[in-house]
């Protein structure tokens, strides 16, 4: 169902884009629109990983510079089947994470130097199954053409309010009606965007959990982190909030409730999904709450209140 899901969604923001196009150029604006988005799609495709990754200073580490991360990574990548990806560290005190690559052989885990001192080995390993998920099921891929297509659309339709809004005869949209195209077209792709990726959080949580082998070490790893995105700001993310959507947690606010305007689901919607799985999956499950304080620790699993020894 939510892969079904998500080509309706895909499918309709797609059915957007070309109709932007024909309002404002007819059938050849349609066949424009088309030929745009493949070629954006098209260099996204290539260089999406190395453009996010330099926008957040990332560095790649391997098992001389991190050999416990590094390690924990290629345990989990072969219990998921996947060839082992890159792994980057960024030095951000906000913990979090986040996967991309146009597929699983070229694809990269990125981590903060937040995640890495804040979380036990086990939370981190859930966390850390959850983006390589998201690898698995191709939303890395996904997830850059839904934001190149979102892109165009808000694009076409800024041009839009100067070309139809000049246009006299019948096929003309005129002033009105390029105001709106402005104003919705934008809007809509954005709340298909969000949706398509709040759907990829929940199969990305389910396919996570059962590759860590717990599903309550994600589910006490996300109470972490959301309670720290709403104390600890990640200033890049600020500057580039297009890319939110991209990580585990919302890194510039969290929202109560499933609402439209959500990159992602709730965490409390989350936690009650993992802890259904590790029910079904005949694992414990303690109550673990959205407002519940958790000493921090390394992932060694000892207390470790400043840093922990991953650097």
């Amino acid at each position: 169902m939510n892969y079904l899901r998500t080509a309706m969604l895909l499918a309709g923001l797609t059915a957007l884009f070309m109709g932007v196009g024909y309002l404002i150029g007819g059938a050849s604006g349609a066949m424009i629109a088309l030929v745009i988005a493949a070629a954006t799609n098209l260099f996204t495709y290539w260089n999406s990983d190395r453009m996010v990754l330099s926008m957040y200073g990332a560095h790649e580490v391997d098992r001389a510079s991190a050999p416990e991360l590094v390690g924990l990574v290629a345990e989990l990548a072969g219990r998921a089947g996947l060839p082992m990806p890159r792994v980057f560290l960024m030095d951000e005190p906000q913990p979090n994470a986040f996967a991309t690559g146009r597929n699983p052989e070229n694809a990269a885990v990125a981590v903060t130097t937040g995640l890495m001192n804040q979380l036990s080995r086990e939370e981190l390993a859930g966390v850390i199954a959850h983006e390589l998920a998201h690898i698995k099921n191709h939303d890395t891929l996904l997830m850059t053409v839904t934001a190149t297509i979102a892109g165009a659309i808000s694009m076409l339709a800024q041009f839009g309010m100067f070309f139809g809004g000049n246009r006299d005869n019948n096929n003309g949209l005129g002033i009105v009606g390029s105001i709106l195209m402005m104003i919705l077209a934008p809007l809509g792709a954005m709340l298909v965007q969000m949706a398509i990726s709040r759907t990829r959080e929940y199969a990305a949580d389910n396919l996570g959990a059962r590759i860590a082998g717990q599903p309550m070490w994600l589910a006490s790893a996300l109470v972490k982190i959301e309670g720290a995105a709403h104390q600890v700001p990640n200033l890049e993310a600020e500057r580039n909030p297009a890319t939110a959507h991209m990580f585990i947690i919302n890194p510039l606010s969290g929202h109560g409730v499933d609402n439209l305007f959500a990159t992602h689901p709730s965490t409390q919607n989350r936690i009650a999904a993992l802890q259904q799985l590790a029910a079904e999956l005949g694992a414990q499950a303690p109550s673990v709450g959205a407002n519940e304080n958790y000493p921090p620790r390394s992932p060694w699993g000892r207390s470790s209140p400043s840093r922990g020894p991953w650097g």
